[in-house]
């Protein structure tokens, strides 16, 4: 399934914000909730699917019962009374797929990245990022959704984005083995770290970061797509899909998630060794090669300023773009 989480005038939950199943050509979202009720169905049902969050309280019964909604919207004898229940995607006010995580971690998968942006300070791949998958923690109340304004701060002149790929946690666990990832992630995502140069240059250099120089804003979405739309893009525990950045219409960057050095299995058994993860955690992937200005260079294209537009694409699960205000 492809999930969005947005707000529309009607199809709201109680929580201001309610979950579509992202379907058709062209998009529409089916609220799934909304259509739980016009189908009939408990009230109790429809709750579990007001939200993604309330989806991951029980992720597996929950995402089985969405699949069994929207089929039946589709095509069951409620389909017609459902109707309502949609809206066009581009009608809609796009949130993040998940609100407020309770973490955000990002890691650092890629080596070209690694080396491309550590030569540009004249520095080489330390030998311990080949000996373990690497991450920080970063902001988890700055996410912003699909076509939401990102506020560039007045303390940067270097304002970069950064295309990687997102996934967001399905339950409760603690010391994962690699090997199990696939039973702990709800889906994938697109991920924007923003990430302010001059700043984060500076706390660098102390030894401690990056801080304020990332956690101003972190884009998320549009959509959370379930791992079972993959197939074809498998190659053992990575996933291959294209990835590609423009600014203003301009492509800069190309890649490839299947370039990660790191698995997202190897990563999630890192990151939850003597640790709980808990539904609704965000990871990044980090940067792909030539995923970001800092890579490209200020020859290529200058940092980012107000009135720019960026969007990040990844194979698969759509487009996330931004404005800059």
């Amino acid at each position: 399934m492809r999930l969005v989480s947005f707000v529309a005038a009607g199809l709201d939950s109680a929580a201001g914000r309610a979950l579509g199943a992202l379907e058709g050509d062209p998009a529409q979202v089916l609220a799934l909730g909304r259509a739980a009720v016009l189908l009939g169905r408990p009230e109790a049902e429809a709750a579990r699917l007001a939200t993604l969050e309330s989806m991951l309280e029980s992720w597996d019964e929950n995402l089985a019962l969405a699949r069994e909604v929207a089929a039946e919207a589709r095509t069951g004898p409620g389909s017609k009374a459902t109707s309502i229940a949609r809206r066009p995607f581009d009608a809609l006010t796009i949130l993040p797929p998940v609100s407020r995580p309770p973490t955000f971690r990002d890691a650092y998968c890629f080596e070209e990245h690694v080396k491309n942006a550590r030569a540009r300070r004249g520095l080489t791949v330390p030998q311990e990022w080949y000996e373990m998958p690497i991450f920080y923690y970063s902001n988890p109340g700055a996410l912003v959704g699909h076509k939401a304004a990102v506020r560039k701060p007045d303390w940067t002149e270097a304002l970069d984005y950064e295309l990687e790929l997102g996934w967001v946690i399905s339950k409760k666990v603690r010391d994962v083995h690699e090997d199990e990832w696939r039973s702990v992630v709800a889906g994938f995502t697109i991920l924007n770290d923003w990430s302010a140069r001059d700043v984060q240059r500076r706390e660098m250099a102390v030894g401690l970061g990056p801080a304020k120089g990332k956690d101003f804003a972190t884009s998320l979405g549009p959509a959370l797509v379930t791992l079972d739309e993959f197939e074809g893009a498998w190659d053992g525990d990575r996933v291959r899909l294209e990835m590609e950045a423009s600014v203003n219409g301009k492509v800069l960057s190309h890649g490839n998630t299947g370039s990660m050095r790191y698995t997202v299995g190897e990563v999630i058994a890192r990151a939850s060794q003597d640790v709980y993860l808990f539904p609704g955690d965000v990871f990044g992937s980090g940067t792909v090669g030539t995923g970001c200005i800092l890579e490209l260079g200020n020859d290529v294209h200058r940092w980012l300023e107000s009135g720019d537009e960026v969007t990040l694409t990844i194979e698969r699960l759509g487009a996330l773009t931004n404005p800059i205000v």
